[in-house]
C-alpha cells in the first residue's frame, strides 16, 4: 500500500519541467548519498520531453551522473534506431545530453523475440539485485527501484499494461512480453505491477486535456462503478507524485 500519494498541479508544462527537475535531482542526492548508486526507470512519451530542465544548469553540473543506473519500464520490441524505440526517443532527448556510463544504461536485447527479450531483461535485473546496484524490496521480493517516472495513456495505461489485458494481473514474472497491444506497434516489453509497486518513489508525469477522464478516475472523483484503470492500481511502498498540468487536472 502506498505510503503516500501528493498530486501537484502546474500552470504550464514548463513549470511542470522545472519542479520535475528539481525533484529528480533531490532524489538523486538522496540515494547517492545513501546507497552509492541512483536507479532511474524511463518510461516512453511525453516523459522525456519533461526531463529537459536536467540537461540545464544548474542540474547538468551538480546531479552525480556517474551514480545513475538508467532502466525502462516498458519498451517496444524494435532496433534501437528505429522510431518507435523508447531507447531512441530517451537517447535523442535526455541521455546524449547528460555524462551517464555507458554501461549504467540498461536497454533490452533488440536481437531477440518479445519474449526472449522480457527474459533477458529480467536476468540482467536479477544480476543488479545480486550485485546489490538495484535494491531488493524486503516487503514484496521484487526489486525495488529508487525512482520510477511514468506517463499514462489517455486511456489510462501505464507502462504497457493495458486496460481489460491478463498481463495487468502477472504476479510472479518480474518483466513480461505482450505481444498484442492495443496501442501500435503490438510487441513490447513491461515490467510487471509488483515491480512497479515495490519502488521507493514513482512519479506520475501526465499532461493534456485528453487525460482529463482517465485523471479524474483515477483520483477518485469519477463514477466509483466502471472497471478498474491500469492506473489505479499504482501504489508504490513508497510515494507516490502526479505531476500534472492544469489541463490533465481540469475534470478534478
Amino acid at each position: 500500500m502506498a505510503a503516500g500519494k501528493k498530486v501537484e498541479v502546474f500552470d504550464s508544462k514548463d513549470d511542470l519541467a522545472g519542479h520535475l527537475a528539481k525533484y529528480t535531482a533531490d532524489l538523486s542526492e538522496k540515494f547517492t548519498k545513501e546507497r552509492g548508486s541512483f536507479t532511474v526507470v524511463l518510461s516512453g512519451g511525453s516523459l522525456i520531453d519533461y526531463l529537459r530542465k536536467l540537461v540545464e544548469p544548474p542540474y547538468i553540473d551538480s546531479v552525480n551522473w556517474s551514480q545513475w543506473h538508467v532502466f525502462w519500464v516498458d519498451e517496444r520490441v524494435v532496433p534501437k534506431d528505429h522510431e518507435d524505440s523508447n531507447y531512441k526517443l530517451a537517447y535523442d532527448g535526455f541521455l546524449s545530453k547528460v555524462p551517464i556510463l555507458p554501461g549504467h544504461v540498461y536497454a533490452i536485447n533488440d536481437a531477440l523475440s518479445a519474449e526472449g527479450a522480457a527474459e533477458d531483461y529480467e536476468t540482467c535485473l536479477r544480476h543488479l539485485v545480486k550485485s546489490n546496484v538495484v535494491a531488493l524490496s524486503e516487503a514484496s521480493g521484487f526489486p525495488k527501484f529508487d525512482l520510477m517516472l511514468l506517463g499514462m495513456g489517455p486511456d489510462g495505461h501505464v507502462a504497457s499494461l493495458f486496460p481489460g489485458h491478463p498481463l495487468v494481473n502477472e504476479k510472479e514474472k518480474w518483466v513480461t512480453s505482450i505481444k498484442d497491444s492495443p496501442k501500435p506497434p503490438p510487441e513490447r516489453i513491461t515490467y510487471t505491477f509488483p515491480v512497479i509497486n515495490s519502488s521507493a518513489y514513482i512519479a506520475l508525469v501526465v499532461t493534456g486535456a485528453g487525460k482529463a477522464g482517465a485523471v479524474q478516475k483515477a483520483l477518485g472523483t469519477g463514477s466509483e462503478n466502471s472497471d478498474t484503470l491500469p492506473v489505479e492500481l499504482v501504489s508504490p511502498e513508497g510515494e507516490l507524485t502526479w505531476f500534472l498540468d492544469k489541463n490533465a487536472a481540469s475534470k478534478l
